[in-house]
């Protein structure tokens, strides 16, 4: 007999994206929202879409959404009869989850005590063994142990783990016994700041292998179903960017046996709520990892083939109703797939690279869905994942999606900061990927692209249309001779000239307006015949030789962003008279990205040798080692630990061994 409850305000513990979704979700519900933020989200579309919002004191994750206390109080002031934390910050904690509970507070989860189980990782394997489903070897890490010894015993290549939160924050793979020690300190170090637990322990990883996880669905008078599975292979430090359902490695046999596992280890622990039990596979044989005890980031791709609404079903289990279908009533329809878009740079081993997103505007093929937590305008900040957007799509056939989803990736407006869309686009093109040969680890072994290659015509006709926007801005912007149409001469003139880069490439256009109007530009001895048809409010439309081009346009300082046929490029336009060389500092170690220091190994006199660590840098949850790139000495430490530094300041200074 269902005890229902029906919940009438929503406190979200969380920002961004997932905070938007389940906004989007409650509303249809007719479910009143309350948002909490940080300054820095202070702007952010999640705050100004809910029906309330609360601002949190402090700067960081641990001072903000991680602050137990100030989202307990947020709960009183604002009158919420249930909480839901989303994914990540607060959603896997025992403690809070207990808290908020105690409270009288609906927490939109599962169970307290099944958190509590699957919280350690380790723990969660012990009781996955009781229950049947394969697991792979393992060992705790103790104070006083021998973690060599313990290493040896598992078999090198080893996985370095943090038995609390996900997303691939405080993993570490190993190959030798030289790397353990290190690796050790950097996954507890990583694990500390990001979840509040160090606690690791070492598993045995397969280097080749596919992550397959089972999506499951169940309600407190214990029924459970499984809702096919998610395929998220392809991952960078340890972190999914691209998922898909169903799995081109799955088999009828397979996917019942997986499935059948996954609901034995929900029902093993008494398990409500949505939840994700994740495997290893390779072949026809296939491994417990762990169980997510909350809502997945790739959820879409589930909810696209089975019609679902997981955030709906979420909070209907909240309220206690029972599921409303059993497992013969869920069928898998036609294919799905999901590319994670980040601020990051691909060419520096994904760096995060965070900034002020200038453009947003996605596709308008209308064949993606967008789960985004930004709008033009928005910055992405160094204190959080670098996560731009999820852009999803849905087709009858795998092929038609991946089509789908790499036009809609290329035709969005994405402008202001680098990202990985290009690498996105170019992996979900490679033959490996159209052939399904994914596994995890398909980036060190197939190696897409980093970047796209933009042809000469494209970044021609890009800069021609920025020339007609900044003339159509001038001519605005004029107080006189507004009456003279453009381009109107008494006297024949020589031609304007102007100089653009992109990347490696110097552009030199000259252009003139011929009597009949219009644009005559000259680039790398090649005229380009212009018609002007529109311009104005970063609106161009064009014909160049003939082929008729529309754009949109943005200035941001001495960049022209632009959007065309083709997707985005990004024109630097070049001063008419060169600025005064800058010496670089030699010798000199920066950083890579804004960030935190979180530890320095060495000190004014030290002798270093190449690729000896020097120092730690955090940005966006993600640790960086800054290492020697040579053998020298340590002339002058900069930064001490604790600071927070800016893209490209001095950290180290190091003077080659004479």
């Amino acid at each position: 007999m269902e005890n229902v409850k029906l919940i009438q305000k929503i406190l979200i513990a969380n920002r961004g994206e997932i905070a938007r979704r389940i906004i989007r979700t409650a509303r249809r519900m007719g479910i009143a929202t309350v948002a909490i933020y940080a300054e820095s989200d202070i702007n952010a579309p999640f705050v100004h879409e809910a029906d309330m919002a609360i601002a949190l004191k402090g700067e960081s994750p641990g001072e903000t959404y991680l602050d137990t206390e100030q989202v307990l109080a947020a709960c009183k002031t604002s009158g919420a009869d249930a909480l839901h934390p989303g994914y990540g910050f607060l959603s896997e904690n025992t403690e809070f989850a207990k808290i908020i509970e105690d409270h009288g507070i609906t927490f939109i989860g599962p169970s307290v005590e099944a958190i509590d189980k699957m919280g350690d990782k380790l723990s969660a394997k012990k009781i996955m063994i009781d229950a049947g489903v394969p697991t792979l070897p393992a060992m705790e890490l103790s104070a006083d142990g021998d973690i060599g010894a313990a290493a040896e015993e598992i078999g090198y290549p080893v996985l370095v783990k943090a038995t609390a939160g996900g997303g691939g924050r405080g993993m570490r793979v190993v190959a030798s016994a030289d790397q353990l020690a290190d690796a050790v300190a950097s996954a507890k170090r990583e694990a500390g700041a990001a979840f509040g637990n160090d606690t690791v322990f070492l598993e045995r990883w397969l280097t080749a292998s596919r992550h397959v996880e089972i999506q499951i669905l169940g309600d407190q008078q214990g029924n459970i179903v499984h809702c096919f599975e998610r395929e998220c292979s392809i991952q960078r430090r340890h972190q999914k960017i691209i998922e898909e359902a169903p799995s081109p490695a799955m088999t009828p046999e397979l996917r019942q046996a997986m499935g059948a596992a996954a609901v034995s280890a929900a029902r093993s622990i008494g398990y409500y709520s949505t939840g994700t039990v994740e495997f290893l596979l390779d072949g026809d044989e296939f491994w417990f990892l762990e169980v997510n005890t909350r809502l997945q980031v790739e959820h879409p791709v589930t909810e696209e083939i089975t019609g679902l609404d997981l955030v709906r079903e979420q909070i209907r289990i909240a309220e206690g109703a029972s599921l409303t279908f059993v497992q013969s009533d869920l069928h898998i329809n036609g294919h799905a797939i999901e590319a994670r878009l980040y601020a990051e740079n691909p060419e520096k081993n994904f760096l995060p690279s965070p900034g002020t997103v200038v453009a947003w505007q996605p596709s308008a093929s209308g064949h993606a869905r967008y789960d985004s937590g930004i709008e033009s305008g928005s910055t992405i900040s160094t204190q959080f994942d670098p996560m731009i957007a999820k852009v999803i799509v849905h087709a009858a056939t795998r092929q038609e999606a991946i089509k789908r989803l790499s036009r809609a990736l290329e035709t969005t407006r994405l402008q202001g900061l680098v990202t990985n869309r290009a690498f996105l686009v170019a992996t979900l093109r490679t033959a490996e990927f159209l052939a399904g040969d994914t596994t995890t680890d398909f980036i060190d072994r197939v190696n897409p692209p980093r970047t796209s290659v933009t042809s000469m015509d494209q970044l021609v006709f890009a800069a021609i249309a920025s020339i007609i926007e900044a003339r159509a801005q001038r001519h605005s912007a004029a107080k006189v001779l507004k009456s003279i149409p453009r381009g109107w001469r008494n006297s024949h003139l020589p031609p304007n000239r102007v100089s653009f880069r992109h990347a490696e490439n110097t552009l030199l256009l000259e252009y003139r307006t011929p009597r009949h109007g219009g644009l005559e530009v000259r680039c790398q001895d090649q005229v380009y015949a212009t018609r002007i048809l529109a311009a104005g409010n970063g609106l161009v439309d064009c014909e160049i030789n003939s082929i008729r081009m529309s754009f949109r346009i943005d200035q941001y300082q001495d960049q022209w962003l632009v959007h065309g046929p083709e997707g985005d490029i990004e024109l630097t336009e070049m001063p008419r008279f060169p600025r005064q060389n800058l010496t670089e500092l030699s010798g000199g170690l920066t950083a890579p990205m804004p960030g935190k220091v979180l530890a320095i190994n060495v000190g004014d006199g030290d002798q270093v040798s190449k690729g000896q660590v020097l120092l730690v840098l955090e940005a966006m949850k993600m640790e960086h080692q800054i290492s020697a790139p040579r053998d020298g000495t340590v002339t002058s430490v900069n930064v001490s630990e604790g600071d927070q530094v800016a893209n490209s300041e001095l950290l180290i200074e190091l003077a080659e061994e004479a």
